[in-house]
């Protein structure tokens, strides 16, 4: 791509004298075996560092020495797509939660601040991200709201795109969720995209099962990444269409084992890891790029290769001409590993800086104190109703994957009491409602789901991709009221409620996304959550993640938003009741 960050602020003469060798250094890394992801070797070298910059290899003078004692040295790993968002936290914990695992630079989507916010949620994320030592990115957001078959806080049309795609660390058009309308020449889509060309900036592409026409359509529309392939087949037709693949591996959507095969010597120059959405506790217990680059090698994957894509591909990709390698005039962000085959990170350097050790960080002073933006929660508590009066007798009902954010549509008999189809526990059942919280205008969508197997009581949460209305499920109405009001409550958040009583929260008082409180301590209350869940009878292992995006309008196949049942194939709301 033809943009490159800003290198205006260096020091130019200064580097050159010491990279000529005129000059000391300040640091000088010595005893390392450099991975090299340019040639793909290991080579014995010192690095040398001036002011956060690598300004060569070999043997240099330097004001101070850091002896690795053999340990491999890695560039610092690039997450090539991520919603911090979903790791419910704002920026600089998510910096001190991730930078341990040896992820230095994220290219972060906003999407669903801005869905809630807009510009101002935009805003916050920039001023919120500056300074740390995790570089945060940005890739603006393409679809505010994701579609109009929902109510969303805000609306970014081609003209708020534009106003921001020249900013510094905004370096991409987030991914274009609307495909139907790239494909179809839709105005204010192309107006979109034309803005980040005019900057030399990638757009970044979300078309899942797209193929054949359509996909060369999307193609030529100037897209040129995808992050959406579960299949192998429908990884290979894009890439061969010439698009990137970001492989996933988030928390609701796993799809690192099915892509792995993707990669070979002629294909992993296109390929980049990625999170998109990954909770606290996966996070905290599985790590972040590295969990995938110690998964790949365990699978046969070339560790140099591994970190190429996890370094070097993102930086070409976005135009970090100053980052992905450990080379003359990249930033200085380093890991140590103390073990190649496991990936074990032992230090993480950020612009040459000591940030992390042994997994835990050691930079002190990284939060910023950031005003938390309002949120709104214009719902009338009182007027929850979640009854559906019968209109026949079998009804659409969205079904769950396990380990998937794509749903079945299935149909299935309607439970009757009273003239009301009820949720029913016996066949696995629920009762599903999207409670509309932007504009107060009452709407709530109301549905039935079945992979849940909750038993008794609900859950709710105010994060509900990607307008992010309050979503709530559960075997009983009381109980999903009760849940709605206590996110209400809360100024946004998860609950847990059965009997009436509130058996578990975690405010998200950041837009209803974001806590102000480090990851760990997020991660607990929410293992509290998912403890409560349990007790409900649920039996997924993240029933908030997957909860998070049955109001997606976007993935396959059948979806529910404050406006109603959505066919996503069909691309229009859908009757529950089948005549």
């Amino acid at each position: 791509m033809g943009y490159h960050i800003n290198t205006t602020d260096l020091n130019l003469p200064g580097l050159l004298a010491v990279a000529r060798g005129d000059r000391p250094a300040d640091l000088l890394f010595t005893g390392g075996r450099v991975i090299n992801v340019f040639s793909g070797e290991i080579l014995a070298a010192s690095i040398a560092v001036k002011d956060g910059t690598i300004v060569g290899l070999g043997d240099y003078k330097a004001e101070n020495i850091v002896d690795l004692k053999g340990k491999f040295v890695a560039p610092g790993l690039i997450d090539a797509h991520v919603h911090i968002e979903s790791a419910m936290t704002c920026p600089a914990e998510f910096a001190r939660a991730v930078v341990p695992f040896g992820t230095t630079a994220v290219i972060a989507d906003p999407h669903e601040i801005a869905n809630v916010l807009g510009v101002a949620g935009i805003s916050y994320m920039l001023d919120a991200s500056r300074g740390l030592p995790l570089s945060i990115f940005y890739a603006m957001p393409s679809c505010v709201p994701a579609t109009p078959m929902e109510t969303a806080g805000a609306v970014l049309d081609a003209a708020a795109v534009a106003s921001l795609m020249g900013h510094e660390r905004i370096i991409a058009l987030a991914e274009m969720m609307n495909f139907p309308g790239a494909i179809s020449a839709d105005p204010d889509v192309l107006a979109k995209m034309a803005a980040a060309r005019q900057h030399g900036k990638p757009v970044d592409g979300h078309a899942p099962g797209l193929s054949g026409k359509g996909l060369n359509a999307y193609v030529l529309a100037g897209i040129s990444s995808d992050h959406e392939s579960v299949f192998i087949d429908e990884a290979l037709e894009k890439l061969r269409s010439g698009m990137h693949i970001m492989i996933r591996e988030g928390t609701g959507a796993k799809n690192l084992d099915s892509l792995l095969p993707l990669i070979t010597p002629a294909t992993a120059h296109q390929i980049m890891w990625c999170t998109d959405d990954r909770h606290p506790h996966d996070i905290c217990g599985k790590g972040h790029i590295d969990m995938m680059i110690r998964r790949a090698i365990s699978a046969g994957i070339d560790p140099v290769t591994a970190m190429r894509i996890g370094a070097l591909n993102p930086a070409r990709y976005f135009g970090l001409s100053r980052m992905g390698a450990i080379a003359p005039g990249r930033r200085a962000d380093m890991i140590v590993l103390s073990d190649l085959e496991n990936f074990t990170v032992a230090q993480v350097y950020t612009g040459g800086v000591l940030a992390a050790e042994a997994g835990e960080m050691v930079l002190d002073r990284i939060s910023r104190e950031t005003p938390i933006p309002g949120s709104a929660m214009k719902v009338d508590t009182a007027a929850l109703d979640f009854r559906i009066p019968a209109q026949g007798r079998r009804v659409r009902v969205i079904e769950l994957v396990p380990g998937q954010i794509i749903t079945r549509s299935t149909v299935m008999d309607a439970s009757m009491k009273d003239g009301l189809a009820v949720a029913d526990a016996s066949r696995d059942m629920a009762k599903l409602a999207v409670v509309e919280r932007h504009r107060g205008t009452g709407n709530i969508g109301k549905g039935f789901v079945t992979g849940f197997g909750i038993q008794q009581g609900a859950l709710a949460s105010s994060v509900a991709h990607d307008s992010h209305n309050i979503i709530a499920v559960g075997a009983d109405d009381a109980d999903m009221a009760t849940a709605v009001r206590t996110v209400v409550e809360m100024n946004g958040g998860l609950a847990a409620v059965m009997d009436g009583r509130i058996l578990a929260r975690l405010p998200l008082p950041i837009a209803g996304l974001m806590s102000v409180e480090p990851l760990g301590k997020v991660r607990d209350l929410l293992d509290e959550l998912l403890d409560a869940a349990r007790r409900t009878g649920c039996r997924v292992p993240d029933p908030f993640m997957a909860l998070s995006f049955l109001a997606l309008p976007v993935i396959p196949e059948l979806k529910l938003t404050d406006k109603g049942l959505f066919d996503v194939a069909a691309f229009t709301h859908v009757p529950l009741f089948v005549a």
